[in-house]
């Protein structure tokens, strides 16, 4: 930037880029190329995601060539290095069409001398790209296969013959005088190992939730299979002060939440979202997990977070708790003002 008002915009339309768009594209593409597995229900989500971020470029750019002053910066290439696979495989002309000023903004940039040498000619999609499930099954469905294995005896070096053992020097003798005894390697305790199972399949439920329909299957397997004795439901209200903070930024406290709880997929789900009320942004959420109490405290690597969100737990006969997982495990309804972002940890 030409300044240090500029230069401070060009770092937060990176991280907007870095954060908003990012994730989502590479959920829409990747399985198009055959790198991950399909699931409906993410690719669905990250539309809306890519939907969004097209809404507030395209209304920023209204009056703007570039996204920070009147030239190219890193802010202009971060956000079209990042949309480059978007408008070559899956933003065909029907969807691109309402986004008029993005379009124009991105063909500009990627067109400019330099930008053109490192990304080649830029080819818009025609038509959207869709899951390759060939394409994944030869990236990852013949590993460990016959051919595998034939490759493997093909290639397997002729037997040696055992060479003679020699004998094993004897231990040398230990210290009368050193009694201290080598300090043995500290076990690492699994916090659930004490807890009962019970009987709920909780990835089965996550295979249910990300593949089929969540009001007419999901829901239904969830209080069906939740073993009341053993999980608990709560809901939760970010307490600290979000004031002058971006939707971006609000988003950012969610994901470094997840990352920091990533052992405790195996033993939880819940639903977070950015909620926007009288101009104020606030973060809400519902979770269950494998304890009737709270999972926070069971290991002090999952305790940084929770002690900014107020806890309640559900009472699981209520039609409160009905009301509420229904709502949060949809992402839909009234929650008392305008859903910025959604985020699911399982």
């Amino acid at each position: 930037g030409e300044n240090s008002k500029d230069a401070a915009l060009v770092q937060q339309w990176i991280s907007f880029s870095d954060n908003e768009i990012l994730p989502a594209a590479c959920t829409w593409v990747f399985p198009c190329l055959g790198i991950t597995q399909f699931n409906k229900q993410d690719t669905d989500r990250a539309k809306e995601q890519i939907k969004k971020v097209l809404n507030v470029l395209n209304q920023h750019l209204l009056t703007r060539t570039f996204v920070v002053g009147e030239r190219v910066t890193l802010a202009d290439i971060s956000l079209a290095c990042n949309m480059q696979s978007l408008y070559e495989m899956v933003l065909d002309g029907e969807f691109r069409k309402p986004y008029q000023n993005v379009n124009r903004w991105f063909i500009t940039v990627v067109n400019q001398p330099q930008v053109k040498k490192v990304l080649g000619e830029i080819n818009l999609c025609t038509k959207m790209a869709v899951f390759d499930a060939k394409k994944y099954q030869e990236l990852h469905g013949a590993k460990g296969g016959a051919g595998d294995q034939k490759k493997k005896d093909k290639k397997q070096p002729q037997q040696q013959q055992p060479k003679k053992s020699e004998p094993k020097p004897k231990p040398a003798a230990k210290d009368d005088d050193n009694d201290e005894e080598e300090p043995k390697p500290k076990e690492s305790k699994d916090p659930f190992a004490t807890l009962p199972k019970g009987t709920m399949d909780l990835d089965e439920f996550k295979r249910e939730y990300s593949n089929k329909d969540i009001a007419k299957e999901a829901i239904p397997y969830f209080w069906k299979n939740l073993d009341q004795q053993v999980y608990s439901v709560w809901v939760c209200e970010y307490t600290q002060s979000l004031k002058g903070k971006l939707g971006f930024m609000v988003s950012n406290l969610i994901e470094g939440m997840f990352q920091r709880i990533e052992k405790l997929h195996k033993h939880a789900f819940g639903s977070m979202m950015v909620i926007k009320k009288d101009g104020n942004l606030g973060i809400q959420g519902l979770w269950f997990w494998r304890t009737t109490d709270l999972v926070f405290t069971l290991s002090p690597d999952w305790s940084i977070d929770y002690e900014s969100y107020s806890w309640r737990k559900l009472d699981l006969a209520s039609d409160e708790a009905k009301e509420l997982v229904s709502k949060y495990f949809l992402q839909e309804g009234d929650f008392g003002g305008e859903v910025i972002d959604a985020k699911i940890f399982k």
